[in-house]
């Protein structure tokens, strides 16, 4: 059967595709459903799945991956169900995927490329299609050879070159090879552009307001939850991938008191490391956050692995961030994370609760799609409380002398705090207040020209 191998693109929408992968004693994977996450990134890439393979080996095979006996497998499933792709769960090299591809004549598409595919479909804004396009040059740029497989040129005997392949693949492969080099350089700059300038406004937001982060894997319910919370708007479905910008408003947690709530990209295991890079601004919000609330869907069957995944991937972002802001002579510190356990009431019992408030102590259970019922009030109120008094830090009654002059500074005391009692001379005024240490040092870090009455000086 002559099909067509040539990789001139690596869309895989609306093909018929065979999920395949290698289960290795180091894997993480769903017990229950192996292929489940797999199947879900192929089906939101829009390919229609038509099979699945697995294999069980204690090591790849060093030229295919998968062993010979499953790739004679693959090629006769490939060919009974007429599928033109086969989809693995894995990162491969080139020449792998190249061997593949000659044995089962079918496209081949590695999990980055999978991946790289629904970025490149879900972006909408400027910044995400730039981020994107690097991340995809980047993956692409030491695979050129192998994906220009039909401009390579067919040496003969002794090594020469054939009749008619001197000169214009090789050539073509070349001047590829220097356009991509030359995007790659210019999408660099711009991105770095827009680097800074997020880097600046995100600290320039951390001085006037308590940020706090909403992270997680991919579908875990975080914009479902950022929804319930703010009137963000943010665009929430049951698929992976959902957001792929960050999304920041306001979020009142009573007693006067709000934050500024961030709804960010969510993670996957294996998640190409070109695609962290290239997205660093929009993780901005998240590494520059006071708090992390952390989502984990704890009634998938895979809540274990894809919580090791997110905290391996944060704890990496923030050995990235204290190099870069170490580098500029700047302080940092990391943000407190909270877990918040969502979808409880999707569970049959409480049994997987008990056992993740052994494994984290102070996690909070939640229901984001029901935050008014009974199942999800109690969680909705000690999240709330929780992040009031992170944004406020411990309450003390203090009185304070602030200038007339300062009216920015009174104004924002009298809408954030409680204030007891008031004092007036002819320069300034002293209010006695219940106010959180957080506040205090805020207020002074954003320039407020405060003193502290002591208790002889106010009598």
């Amino acid at each position: 059967m002559a099909i067509n191998r040539e990789r001139t693109s690596l869309n895989v929408s609306r093909e018929r595709a065979i999920l395949a992968a290698v289960h290795l004693p180091s894997s993480r994977f769903d017990p229950e459903d192996p292929l489940g996450e797999l199947r879900a990134l192929a089906q939101t890439a829009g390919a229609n799945v038509v099979g699945e393979l697995t294999q069980n080996r204690h090591t790849p095979e060093s030229g295919t991956y998968i062993g010979s006996g499953k790739l004679d497998e693959l090629r006769s499933m490939a060919d009974e169900l007429d599928a033109s792709v086969v989809i693995f769960d894995h990162d491969l090299s080139p020449s792998q995927i190249g061997n593949i591809e000659k044995h089962i004549e079918r496209k081949v598409v590695d999990r980055s490329e999978l991946i790289l595919d629904i970025f490149a479909n879900r972006a909408t804004t400027h910044e995400a299609k730039l981020q994107v396009e690097l991340a995809q040059l980047e993956y692409t740029y030491p695979r050129l050879r192998a994906m220009w497989s039909h401009l390579e040129r067919i040496v003969g005997v002794g090594g020469v070159a054939g009749i008619g392949t001197r000169g214009p693949g090789e050539q073509q492969l070349e001047v590829d090879r220097r356009l991509v080099q030359q995007r790659r350089t210019r999408l660099k700059r711009e991105l770095t552009g827009i680097e800074d300038r997020k880097a600046r406004a995100v600290r320039k937001r951390k001085q006037d307001h308590v940020m706090v982060g909403l992270v997680g894997y991919t579908n875990a319910g975080k914009s479902t939850l950022f929804n319930a919370l703010t009137a963000g708007g943010a665009y929430a479905d049951d698929r992976v991938f959902a957001t792929l910008m960050t999304r920041t408003r306001e979020w009142d947690v009573g007693a006067s008191q709000s934050v500024m709530l961030s709804d960010t990209v969510g993670f996957v295991r294996d998640l190409p490391h070109h695609l962290i890079a290239s997205f660093k601004a929009t993780l901005e919000e998240t590494t520059h956050a006071d708090l992390l609330l952390i989502v984990l869907d704890v009634s998938d069957s895979a809540a274990e692995a894809q919580y090791q995944t997110v905290t391996e991937m944060l704890d990496a972002l923030f050995e990235q961030t204290q190099r870069v802001e170490e580098r500029a002579g700047r302080s940092w510190t990391p943000p407190k994370r909270v877990l918040l356990l969502n979808k409880v009431d999707l569970l049959r019992d409480n049994v997987e609760l008990l056992v993740w408030s052994n494994r984290a102590p102070g996690a909070i259970a939640i229901s984001a799609a029901s935050p008014a019922d009974e199942t999800g009030a109690p969680g909705m109120d000690r999240l709330r409380a929780l992040t009031r008094l992170a944004a406020t830090g411990e309450i003390r009654e203090l009185t304070l002398s602030i200038p007339l002059a300062d009216a920015k500074t009174i104004h924002t005391i009298e809408n954030r705090t409680e204030v007891l009692d008031r004092a007036y001379d002819e320069s300034s005024v002293r209010l006695r207040v219940r106010i959180g240490d957080r506040q205090l040092d805020q207020l002074r870090a954003g320039g407020a020209r405060i003193t502290l009455v002591t208790k002889t000086e106010s009598k």
